[in-house]
């Protein structure tokens, strides 16, 4: 079976919905009114349950990976450090420099190449409010 590795793209700065949101705390990051956890972390929950889902691969810039770790760490996934560790921790791919969809996608595609996997990605933004789960799967 073909293992599905959810990229989840949190590298955004939220500059849209300043003063809510900002440099050191973006949108994806933020939990709204009437919302059970953070865009992030109903990015996770939205993939809870897919079958053949590996473990996720996170990508943010620096600044922001304390926040994904904790946030990762509430939702119940554990964040791997290399690529030794458990297969079934999550990952955070850290961005030197925001460059947009692209290059994220191609890290995360040049790491699940290098794992020797032949995955399907499933790219998802973190900073994305979707209420019909349902419909998602």
């Amino acid at each position: 079976m073909t293992t599905i590795v959810p990229v989840i793209l949190a590298g955004g700065v939220g500059s849209r919905l300043w003063p809510q949101s900002r440099a050191l705390l973006p949108k994806q990051f933020i939990e709204f009114p009437g919302q059970n956890g953070s865009l992030f972390q109903n990015t996770l929950a939205r993939i809870d349950g897919l079958d053949a889902l590996g473990a996720p691969v996170v990508i943010c810039n620096n600044e922001h990976r304390f926040l994904v770790a904790e946030q990762l760490r509430q939702q119940g996934q554990n964040e791997s450090r290399n690529k030794s560790q458990n297969k079934n921790k999550s990952a955070i791919l850290l961005e030197p420099v925001g460059r947009n969809t692209a290059p994220a996608v191609a890290m995360a595609a040049l790491r699940a190449a290098q794992a020797g996997e032949d995955p399907v990605l499933l790219v998802l933004p973190a900073d994305h409010m979707i209420l019909d789960h349902p419909a998602l799967h």
